[in-house]
């Protein structure tokens, strides 16, 4: 075992009368995984996952709420029903035996949800300001509003201590608190308006209340932008106030800072508080470190500290306390455990990508982009124990994020595994989304996955394109086809031959075109948008063209905003509700594409130079067909295996000599996560 007593993350810490095992938190957030707004069996076991896997401090409840005006937006507990104690309790004590202290956040959302949800209360605020994420017209809070919001808070707080846990956070940024704070949002003018002192009454106000109402030995603390540097130009909370603001907090009871730069009203300035993929590491941490140097009390903060390395550095250099990698432990939980074990090469990396934010919007809770076991504890394992059944010989021919996911799981099961891959670097689509430069990290997927199967034994034929005698030569018990798609240009009507495609973009076979150019997308993803990024390095004029209502509806709004930035900044032409139905060469060797409204029911045409689409992709299932004839069970999945996480028996064919599936876009065109999880949960029973 490697000395760890040198290593600043895993120093312990003494937050008031706590000691912390060390220095790392997973800090609030919510993954909405609770039920009826308690943090029942999955939510406990999201956390206590975390907590096996060494953090110091997991905090839950990212804006668990104080009242029924506040209604959940995304997911948010309820800290105003008393059913929630016994929940909490049980999460607490599981939390505790496993090491690690824990926290929840607590808060009033404000204006920062909506008026058409919940009890349909309405909104309220400091003033009745719109907050434009969520769209909500806010009524500005009156006196009685106050009281029992205050109330609301204390009687939160008490819940918390009540359940268990080892303190609370306030949650002040975008939220009730900090609308009074922040000038932005504070146009009063009573005695909750205009000076500092006025603006800092109200949060000093509740302050007191929480730390009347559990007591001197339960630590609170307080999650705030000290410099909002609002995008929009308004007049925000500026550093020196905010400081200001902090150290007045601290007097009334706040025994911790977590450290926010930025505000979070609209898309664009929610990407840059926290930021994603495409952005440096760690951006804010000098910001931090003047905060650390200014105030008294210990800091807390997040990031994109995604990296070991990072975490590191900030704690050396005295750039905060404790160090939040949160979205860094929803990718591997067991992220400290692996540092103290000497295994930091195998940490699964964090990528930036914001799926785990996107996806709560998208559909329903977290979810990390390469790590399916996030959020399926109850099910899923995060480590893999090896096979107590026999050792299987397995072929996997493909080598995208489908295909090595099932080569790792089945290499962790110990089974013998041979996987096949086309060409001499792995990745599928992976490696094309990764050409686009900003983008650059998802490779990180590809490379992890390559390394533990090399860890694991997997035989790799990079290379080696499969054909049936290929598979049939390894006597397989088990094969799966993991073969992707390829682009589908058919849905044109005329002139299929005529357009390229975003593959063309990505790998460089479409190389600086000029002039006139249409991106066609009827996917609504990231492909498109990629390619037009990466064609705006040629200077030509683009329009992006969709039949949707609106631009790209499966990209989030974490990721949206770096597209919309290079829309803008190059003159990017949007059009919506078009839908491009065929293509046709000109006399003068130029294209004319012809677009069709299904609300007008009218067709116009474009004259443009190249056209390029984005329709996903048909399954290149030429292999799996020229298989199956020969396999056990035909190709048949059971769905009601599958979704128990049981091993596949099915046997359509009694003179059949292997089992044999196909995963990932080799069955239909979707998305990562959906390509690793049909690996994981199909390979994780055998």
């Amino acid at each position: 075992m490697p000395s760890t007593t040198l290593d600043p993350l895993l120093q312990p810490f003494q937050l008031k009368h706590l000691t912390l095992r060390n220095r790392v938190v997973s800090t609030s957030h919510e993954p909405a995984f609770g039920e009826e707004g308690m943090p029942k069996d999955r939510y406990r076991a999201y956390h206590l996952e975390k907590a096996r896997g060494g953090v110091g401090l997991t905090m839950i409840g990212g804006s668990a709420v104080v009242s029924p005006d506040s209604p959940p937006a995304f997911g948010n507990l309820l800290l105003y029903r008393d059913e929630i104690v016994p929940w909490l309790r049980r999460l607490a004590d599981d939390v505790h035996e496993a090491g690690a202290a824990v926290m929840c956040q607590v808060t009033h959302l404000g204006r920062r949800t909506s008026n058409f949800t919940g009890d349909w209360l309405p909104v309220v605020s400091a003033s009745p300001l719109r907050e434009p994420a969520h769209r909500a017209f806010p009524k500005a809070a009156e006196a009685w509003d106050l009281d029992r919001i205050v109330a609301d808070y204390a009687a939160a707080a008490l819940r918390c201590r009540e359940g268990g846990l080892d303190g609370i956070e306030l949650e002040a940024y975008g939220h009730f608190l900090d609308s009074f704070l922040s000038p932005a949002t504070n146009h009063r003018d009573d005695e909750w308006g205009g000076s500092l002192e006025n603006r800092m009454a109200f949060p000093r106000r509740v302050i007191r209340a929480v730390r009347e109402a559990v007591g001197p030995d339960f630590v609170v603390g307080i999650r705030m932008s000290l410099d909002e540097a609002h995008l929009s130009g308004l007049h925000g909370l500026t550093f020196d106030e905010a400081l200001t603001a902090a150290e007045q907090y601290a007097a009334d009871g706040i025994d911790f800072v977590s450290a926010i730069h930025g505000s979070i009203e609209s898309d664009a300035s929610l990407a840059k508080a926290i930021p994603s993929i495409g952005t440096p590491l760690g951006p804010f941490l000098d910001f931090t470190g003047e905060v650390k140097r200014r105030l008294s009390i210990p800091v807390m903060h997040a990031a994109r500290i995604a990296d070991v390395a990072t975490a590191r550095h900030a704690l050396r250099e005295g750039l905060l306390d404790l160090v939040g990698m949160t979205r860094a432990q929803i990718a591997d939980p067991h992220l400290i455990a692996k540092v103290k074990a000497g295994q930091e090469d195998r940490i699964r990396p964090c990528v930036g990508a914001s799926y785990c934010l996107d996806a709560i919007y998208d559909s329903g809770d977290t979810k990390c982009v390469h790590n399916p076991a996030a959020g399926r504890e109850l099910h899923v394992p995060h480590l893999i124990s090896p096979t107590i059944g026999r050792r299987r010989k397995a072929v996997v021919v493909g080598g995208g994020p489908a295909g090595l996911e099932a080569a790792r799981v089945l290499g962790e099961r110990g089974h013998d595994v041979v996987l096949f891959e086309a060409s001499d670097q792995p990745g599928g689509q992976i490696r094309l989304a990764a050409s686009n430069p900003r983008r650059g990290d998802l490779i990180q997927i590809v490379d992890w996955r390559l390394a533990e199967c090399k860890h694991l034994g997997v035989d790799l034929r990079l290379g080696t394109y499969a054909e049936a005698d290929d598979v049939l030569a390894e006597h397989p018990d088990l094969v799966i086809v993991a073969t992707g798609g390829m682009p589908n240009r058919s849905f044109l009507t005329k002139g299929e031959g005529l357009v390229f495609d975003t593959w063309d973009v990505m790998t460089g076979s479409l190389r600086r075109p000029r002039g006139e150019i249409l991106v066609y997308d009827d996917h609504g993803g990231y492909p498109a948008m990629d390619a037009v990024e990466v064609l705006t390095t040629s200077g030509a004029w683009i329009e992006y063209v969709t039949p949707e209502r609106t631009l790209a509806p499966d990209v989030g709004s974490m990721n949206s905003p770096a597209y919309l930035r290079v829309f803008t900044a190059h003159d990017v032409i949007t059009t919506l509700a078009q839908r491009l139905r065929s293509v046709r060469r000109t006399e003068d060797g130029r294209l004319a594409a012809t677009l069709y409204s299904e609300y007008t029911e009218a067709e116009t045409e474009r004259i443009v130079d190249h056209v390029i689409v984005e329709h996903g992709t048909l399954p290149m299932d030429e292999l799996y067909f020229e298989l199956l004839p020969d396999s056990t069970n035909l190709g048949e999945v059971d769905h009601r295996a599958l979704l128990a996480h049981e091993e596949q028996s099915v046997v359509r064919n009694e003179a059949g000599r292997y089992q044999l599936f196909r995963i990932g876009d080799a069955v239909a065109a979707r998305n990562i996560h959906a390509a690793i999880y049909d690996a994981l949960r199909l390979c994780l029973p055998v």
